[in-house]
């Protein structure tokens, strides 16, 4: 796996929070694919703008000019969230449509809660 390259992260997995127990090997590579795609404010600001776009979905068109990036940097951080298993998409005709997956989101915002006692 090169550098620019990051596995595809199972969604269904599921870690405890981090001060609930310590994470095996498997679970470690899985969120830190997922932290590596977060780790670039240009994909951090992405997945803010799909995730928080009212009606769930945005079009690559309303994202790129928010950007001063070319479109192919946009569609290269765009191709690193989906492998995290961050966002998806669909192409309909000319553009493609870009939503956040919840499922990963959560795994994620679970993993880093903390409970009172630790």
């Amino acid at each position: 796996m090169s550098n620019q390259e990051l596995e595809i992260v199972k969604p269904d997995g599921c870690c405890a929070a981090v001060s609930a127990a310590p994470l095996d090997a498997e679970q470690a590579v899985e969120l830190a694919a997922v932290f590596k795609a977060l780790g670039d404010p240009v994909r951090l600001r992405l997945l803010s703008m799909i995730a928080s776009r009212e009606g769930g979905e945005v079009c690559v068109c309303e994202l790129t000019p928010a950007f001063e990036l070319a479109q192919p940097t946009i569609s290269h951080h765009l191709k690193l969230l989906r492998q995290a298993g961050l966002v998806d998409c669909e192409r309909r005709g000319t553009w493609v449509y870009y939503w956040a997956l919840p499922a990963t989101l959560d795994r994620l915002a679970g993993f880093l809660r903390t409970s009172v006692n630790a």
